[in-house]
């Protein structure tokens, strides 16, 4: 307590009582700080009359309050009040590092530098842009005012006093260099000769021939080239076809196309079994291919035979009962074959290969009937399904397009143009009056039979590239594998729309267009893997059922048998067709 001692007290009443305090000399400073009304008759003072003053005000001194900065933290990225100019530009407080560079010192306002707000319209930046690049100096953009008054240059200064500043937008009769004629015939009743402002120069040549030394070397070179023995890209291949059987005929005269009696299963029966099984056991393998195998497919309606075309660029056909020979090699690509196709009744099949051609066989004889070329390489290939447009046959392409030939005339007779990268797959549905297509673009296209355009587009964000589709045997169902190691299936009916419930995964295909196959009843559904795996889901339920080592190499394709119950055929790309039961 200080030397003034202050009590005040008031009972509950109300009433006031006073207290004596003898008092001790003090000093001013300690008076003021405790002011407070005095009885001159002693230190005798009121709690009700006293005034209360805070001790320690926050107190501005007068004629400061514009000179009072508040200092802002440089690392701070948001305040909350409105603060001024001068104190968002001040200068950093503290002393400066000794360490830094004149470039690190440096004001900044963006990483790079310090960037001031200008205008200058588009025109003017490309003319000075051009400019530059072209004569070697522009205006410089820092300096402002009249053009014409003490204009200052960037780059070749010396040279833009020469030009005088020219530009490239100056008219062409102030540009130096440009002392070439041209021709001008600006009458416009001249018909046939009148140019307008398409006329070139004089001495412009249009033509680029080769002199007489030119073409003297040029015949050289191409003489050398024919020597080493280069085939030349016009040049046919020997086509030929190879029989492997003794006895093509049987003893009624009828050739191997025809479906045998004796093996105890009704070839001929449009039901498919009543119930299919898992395969269990390897019962056969097929040898004869030097290469992989990139596609098999089953004779038509029956399957007792079984064709097969290779990245060696032959095609053999298989028997599937009895001794299970290899009947007959067709030769006639350059390259590997692609893809290959029956017809309705087997007795023609179609071959693409990676030399750009397709070719249509005789099953039989073996004879090259006829051949297709768009100067693309054909990715997949399908006969009209209809008996009555069998001489129709699409095929698509590398150039993303989709082509249908005539068989009969050779000649192209529709074009569908749509897609934005090579087309994998063609299938035919809703009765064969329309058919779907997938292409490297990730999408799915559904096109009406003649009509060039597609009457349905189907492109998600979560969608990959799809190159393989199979057809359910219900007709109703389109069973697509994805590059993102799933299987999905989309509606083959009106809507054509993917069922989300319905995903097959647990394989890995990403970068092969492993084929995939339904069992006859539908329970099953079976593909490829690019570990040379076979896989059996469940139909209904999309369960894994089954999986076993089937190829050394990628398992390219598996068929299910359409009249065996538990009969499946794989191919590899260690060129190897394995038969399982």
């Amino acid at each position: 307590m200080n030397a003034l001692q202050e009590y005040a007290s008031s009972d509950e009443e109300g009433e006031s009582s006073k207290t004596e305090v003898k008092s001790a000399p003090i000093s001013n400073e300690e008076a003021l700080a405790h002011l407070k009304p005095i009885d001159p008759e002693g230190v005798k003072f009121s709690q009700k009359n006293s005034l209360q003053i805070c001790a320690a005000p926050d107190v501005i001194p007068q004629g400061t309050q514009g000179d009072t900065i508040r200092h802002i933290d440089v690392t701070t990225k948001e305040v909350a009040y409105n603060p001024k100019f001068e104190e968002l530009f001040a200068p950093q407080v503290g002393p400066d590092n000794p360490f830094k560079s004149d470039l690190q010192k440096a004001n900044k306002n963006i990483l790079s530098g310090f960037v001031e707000a200008a205008h200058m319209s588009d025109f003017q930046f490309e003319a000075q842009r051009r400019t530059f690049h072209t004569y070697g100096y522009a205006l410089d953009p820092t300096v402002s005012g009249d053009p014409d008054d003490g204009r200052s240059f960037v780059g070749a200064s010396d040279l833009a006093e020469e030009k005088s500043g020219l530009t490239t937008f100056e008219p062409a009769s102030k540009r130096p260099g440009d002392k070439r004629k041209r021709v001008r015939n600006d009458q416009p009743e001249d018909i046939e000769g009148f140019i307008g402002p398409w006329g070139g120069f004089v001495d412009e040549v249009k033509v680029a021939k080769p002199s007489e030394d030119e073409q003297a070397e040029l015949e050289e070179y191409l003489a050398k080239k024919q020597k080493k023995g280069k085939p030349q890209e016009d040049k046919t291949f020997e086509e030929k076809a190879v029989m492997h059987i003794s006895d093509p005929l049987d003893y009624q005269g009828r050739s191997f196309l025809h479906p045998p009696h004796d093996v105890g299963v009704n070839l001929r029966s449009d039901a498919p079994p009543s119930r299919c099984f898992l395969p269990k056991t390897h019962i056969h393998t097929w040898t004869g291919h030097t290469k992989g195998i990139s596609a098999i497919r089953w004779f038509p309606k029956t399957a007792h035979l079984l064709l097969s075309s290779s990245m060696d660029g032959r095609v053999k056909l298989w028997e599937v009962y009895n001794e299970r020979r290899c009947i007959q090699t067709y030769y006639g690509h350059r390259q590997a074959v692609r893809d290959i196709c029956f017809n309705a009744s087997g007795t023609e099949f179609l071959s693409a290969g990676y030399d750009r051609y397709i070719k249509l066989w005789d099953t039989e004889t073996g004879r090259v009937k006829r051949r297709f070329s768009s100067r693309k390489i054909p990715y997949c290939i399908k006969f009209h399904p209809l008996r009555e447009k069998q001489h129709l046959f699409v095929a698509g392409t590398s150039d993303k397009k989709i082509i249908c030939w005539d068989t009969r005339s050779g000649d192209v007779v529709q074009e569908y143009d749509r897609h934005l990268g090579a087309v994998n797959t063609i299938t035919f549905v809703d009765d064969n009056r329309r058919f779907v297509t997938t292409s490297d673009d990730k999408s799915l296209r559904v096109w009406e039979w003649d009509i060039p355009v597609d009457m349905k587009y189907i492109a998600d964000p979560s969608m990959h590239s799809m190159p393989a589709v199979s057809m359910a045997p219900n007709q109703k169902w389109l069973a697509c594998q994805s590059m993102d190691n799933k299987i999905v299936i989309f509606s083959a009916l009106n809507r054509f729309k993917m069922n989300r419930k319905k995903t097959f995964t647990g394989h890995m295909v990403a970068g092969y267009a492993c084929s995939l196959d339904f069992s006859p009843d539908m329970s099953y559904l079976i593909s490829g893997d690019a570990d040379g795996k076979c896989y059996v889901w469940d139909w209904k339920t999309t369960k894994l059922y089954k999986k076993w080592k089937a190829h050394d190499n990628v398992c390219i394709a598996c068929l299910w048998h359409p009249h065996e119950p538990s009969k499946v055929v794989t191919a590899g790309w260690d060129g190897v067709i394995k038969y399982w039961d």
